[in-house]
Order: structure tokens, then sequence, then C-alpha cells
């Protein structure tokens, strides 16, 4: 069974950094790719940042690229999204997702097969 976990959410001024986690585990197959979503509150889920686990390319929404990073530790079946310059609206619940298959960009929301329970990021102003 395919589990993900985030992890790394919290509160912080606008301008601050914050670095998610997302723990996989259950994989039965070496050919997926990992995304970060976002939720704000009365607002579609939309996609943040992807990574292909077969050869690390990565992808990013317009709204967090030069700000966001997305990575991963294959050893230890993370992937992380480091977040800088964070602005009031970067508040949102925060959900890593998997699809198996690879990706050429980021992925919309209904395309993803596992879900985590989500992490929440609130930015002060």
């Amino acid at each position: 069974e395919v589990q993900l976990v985030e992890s790394g959410g919290g509160l912080v001024q606008a301008g601050g950094s914050l670095r998610l986690s997302c723990a996989a585990s259950g994989f039965t197959f070496d050919d997926y790719a990992i995304g970060w979503f976002r939720q704000a509150p009365g607002k579609e889920r939309e996609g943040v940042s992807c990574i292909n686990r077969r050869d690390g390319s990565t992808y990013y929404a317009d709204s967090v690229k030069g700000r966001f990073t997305i990575s991963s530790d294959n050893a230890k079946n993370t992937v992380y999204l480091e977040m800088n310059s964070l602005k009031p609206e970067d508040t949102a619940d925060y959900y890593c997702a998997a699809l198996t298959g690879t990706v050429v960009a980021v992925p919309h929301f209904y395309g993803m097969d596992y879900w985590g329970n989500g992490t929440r990021v609130t930015v002060s102003s």
C-alpha cells in the first residue's frame, strides 16, 4: 500500500522559508512522479511542483518559480519542497501526491493516484 506522509508546515513571516518533506513508502514500481499541491480556503487545489523519480527532472508552477525548489532523496524515499521568499498568498494546505509513470509538466490534481493528508503553511504579512 502506497503511503505519503507530509511534514514541515507551520507559521512563518513573509519573506521567510520553510522546508516540507514527503515520506513515501509502499511503491512496488520504480517509475513514478511525486508532486506538491496546495489548496487555499475557497480555492481549487493547484499544482506547485513535481519531480520524476526516474531522472530527477523537475517542474514548477509559474507562481513559485525561482522561490521553491523540489528535490528527492531516493535512498530515504523522501521528496522535499524548499520554499523561500514566502508570500501571504502562499498560505494553504500543502499536499504531496504521486502518480505512476512520468510527467512533462506539473500535473493537474485529478491526474494523481495517491495522496498524503497534507500539512498547513501559513505566511503572515
